[in-house]
């Protein structure tokens, strides 16, 4: 008889995969979005929806489906010298270059910065050494810190975002169908919402991560591949649907927050005012407090992770301290930049990544259909991936586009590549790159 998890330990794979994701961007950006959404702001959940919680989904069951026991595996199918390059700027993408000092940043903006008489660049130093410094210590020294975090800390910080949430709507700061949407949103809400969703870097990490919840329900008794595919889907579904929860909820208080505060810079400063406004001092202070540590464990995790990655990928190379330290000290220098020069920068190469990811993962779920034969994979990421370069250049900030002369090619572009100015100009290529795979793979079977 083929074992089946219990209602119980379905909900501890599901809670163990929603601690995996909750971390920096899963508030700031739906906070952001719910400023500049305003009364479009169920559009721009659904968009938001569909890259912040569906692909991550997807990414997790597509590890579960394949049987591979990892990125490197999964991507290796296109090649060994693809699976590296793929694996390397992933993990670097959601390690020491984007996510790993966006926790720092996030940190600082949220609560810390605001508690200080004066912030500064020299403020932002202090914090970001000392934290790294924690988060060093725990990396090389894991122990039971990251189960004890995950439930103590992370428990602590949901507890606070409801109170904090229940509080802005039963006295919300003001009428959501009176704001006017800002910026992109107000041109379309919906593809606004799901260029958004990148920003959380969740499809990436269920690339990353999801082998984990994989080889977790294998640790409970469930060998036979299908059981372990509808396992891992099923627990996906249970932490997407209170993901999903948290991020409308915190979008709707973001557009609340409209009636009284201008849109912010990022979603961190907007918490932050809206923590501030509801509690006072003290809720600046529990906030800062409970983002804080919740970030560094995520920061923890996200260390541990890449330094496993690369002794793996690299065992000839530096042992797991050498590769700790560095990403630490990598991740101190980009922080210092700031959480608005991380934003921007890391959005060109999340416009780079997250169409390779999309379609890695759809080629994946749907490989059966072709035999996932590599010539079919090989011309749709080739396909994709040209596409997905212009992408990554027109999305630079306008100085660095102005400087390297790339408006030419952005303009062109944008005026030939179907739906280029929506940031969907990926799509087209990639299935042209799948008829041409496909149709050649019939030809070579005929022949």
């Amino acid at each position: 008889m083929m074992k089946k998890l219990t209602l119980r330990q379905l909900l501890t794979v599901a809670t163990m995969l929603f601690g995996l994701f909750f971390g920096a961007g899963n508030l700031i950006f739906p906070a952001a979005v719910g400023q500049m959404a305003g009364r479009d702001l169920w559009w721009a959940s659904a968009g938001l929806l569909i890259t912040g919680v569906g692909l991550p989904l997807l990414g997790v069951a597509a590890l579960g489906i394949s049987r591979k026991e990892g990125l490197f595996a999964l991507s290796s199918r296109l090649g060994r010298g693809y699976g590296f390059f793929f694996t390397c700027v992933l993990y670097l993408t959601i390690g020491p270059f984007f996510a790993i000092p966006r926790c720092a940043t996030v940190s600082y903006t949220v609560g810390i910065e605001r508690l200080l008489p004066q912030g500064g660049s020299a403020a932002l130093v202090i914090f970001s050494l000392v934290f790294f410094g924690a988060v060093l210590f725990f990396s090389l020294r894991p122990g039971e810190i990251l189960t004890w975090v995950g439930k103590v800390l992370t428990p602590l910080f949901l507890c606070f975002l409801a109170v904090l949430v229940v509080r802005a709507l039963t006295a919300p700061l003001g009428d959501v169908s009176l704001v006017e949407p800002s910026s992109s949103y107000a041109a379309n809400a919906f593809t606004a919402g799901v260029l958004e969703g990148y920003n959380t870097m969740d499809a990436l990490a269920s690339l990353a991560f999801g082998i984990i919840v994989v080889n977790a329900i294998r640790s409970l008794g469930v060998e036979e591949p299908g059981a372990v595919a509808r396992s891992t889907v099923l627990a996906g579904l249970f932490s997407s649907l209170f993901m999903g929860l948290i991020y409308v909820l915190v979008i709707v208080m973001g557009a609340q927050s409209r009636g009284v505060f201008p849109v912010s810079a990022n979603g961190g400063e907007a918490l932050a005012l809206i923590a501030e406004h509801y509690f006072g001092g003290v809720g600046a202070l529990i906030l800062a407090a409970t983002v804080t540590l919740a970030c560094l464990k995520t920061a923890v995790g996200l260390i541990t992770s890449c330094s496993e990655t690369f002794v793996q990928l690299f065992p000839a190379g530096p042992s797991y301290r050498v590769w700790a330290i560095g990403f630490c000290v990598v991740s101190f220098l980009i922080a210092n930049l700031g959480l608005n020069a991380i934003l921007a920068y890391s959005t060109p190469v999340l416009m780079f990544l997250y169409p390779l990811s999309i379609v890695l993962i759809l080629l994946t779920l749907g490989g059966g259909l072709f035999g996932n034969d590599r010539g079919v994979l090989r011309w749709t990421i080739g396909f994709t991936m040209a596409a997905a370069i212009i992408d990554l250049l027109r999305t630079l900030p306008e100085t660095t586009r102005t400087l390297l002369h790339l408006e030419p090619l952005v303009n062109a572009a944008e005026n030939w590549l179907p739906l280029c100015k929506l940031g969907f100009g990926w799509v087209c290529p990639a299935i042209l790159g799948l008829i041409i795979g496909l149709a050649l793979r019939r030809v070579r079977r005929t022949a």
